[in-house]
């Protein structure tokens, strides 16, 4: 990425977030973007038997049929409903083109043995290292993709100072992606599950997202016992039904701040 693309990149970007400096708009949740991590020939992660792009398709697919059936009133639209290989920048082009409201994305994280427990990310700045060994774990699909460089303004996945332009694309809606994150966790706690907490990185999947965006890492596939959870269908539906009951509260909180700026207006 050369200096002058960074500059014109920033000044956009920075402009948009100048017109909406708090990224709180009132609008009503019509479309949501279901995304479900790697695919294809992009496995993803390992366990003993699960693979990241199987479970990650599973709870996706279980999260879009809740909201179908309970939310009539929202349209679903799913980046990969089979075992396909879809590249990162394709993800958000179909999200903007939905003029979607929400974009979810769902995974599987990696990590020593005894790691284990749920972590949802916005995007943001690598607040520490390990949060930079994410994204980068993630980002690191781009490199199955040809011409990623060009396609994505010149991004090096194992150049850690190109991830921080990323962050800058989604200051507007910051504040309400981190809202739904929090949500997605404490529901996740509900059933069981140990939070890590919500989390900031540089997600290529998040990059130009034009809406509140969030990435679900949904457990370890390291872990044997979580591994287990994950590949059962009904710890795959517990996630997607925690995930859904924090999309349902926080597409009620965004309909009541919509129902109080009409009020304003008339």
């Amino acid at each position: 990425m050369n200096k002058i693309s960074i500059t014109i990149t920033t000044v956009l970007v920075l402009l948009l977030v100048a017109v909406n400096p708090t990224g709180l708009r009132a609008y009503k949740i019509r479309t949501v973007v279901v995304d479900a991590g790697h695919g294809g020939h992009d496995v993803g992660c390992l366990g003993k038997a699960g693979r990241e792009k199987d479970v990650a398709l599973q709870v996706a697919l279980k999260f879009g049929k809740l909201v179908e059936e309970h939310m009539k009133d929202v349209k679903v639209v799913y980046t990969r409903k089979t075992d396909k290989f879809i590249e990162l920048h394709e993800r958000a082009s179909m999200a903007n083109k939905a003029n979607a409201d929400v974009f979810i994305s769902f995974h599987c994280n990696s990590g020593q043995p005894a790691a284990f427990g749920t972590e949802t990310w916005t995007q943001g700045l690598h607040v520490t290292k390990a949060n930079l060994e994410v994204s980068k774990r993630e980002n690191s699909s781009v490199l199955l993709e040809s011409d990623y460089t060009e396609k994505y303004d010149g991004f090096d996945p194992k150049d850690p100072t190109t991830h921080i332009i990323f962050e800058l694309f989604q200051s507007a809606y910051r504040g309400q992606s981190i809202k739904l994150a929090e949500k997605i966790e404490n529901e996740l706690v509900k059933v069981g599950r140990k939070s890590r907490g919500v989390k900031q990185a540089g997600f290529l999947v998040l990059y130009r997202t034009t809406m509140p965006a969030v990435l679900v890492e949904t457990g370890f596939l390291t872990n044997r016992e979580e591994e287990k959870f994950l590949n059962s269908p009904d710890g795959q539906l517990k996630v997607a039904s925690s995930a859904f009951a924090a999309f349902e509260k926080f597409k009620a909180e965004i309909d009541k701040e919509d129902a109080k700026s009409e009020s304003k207006g008339r």
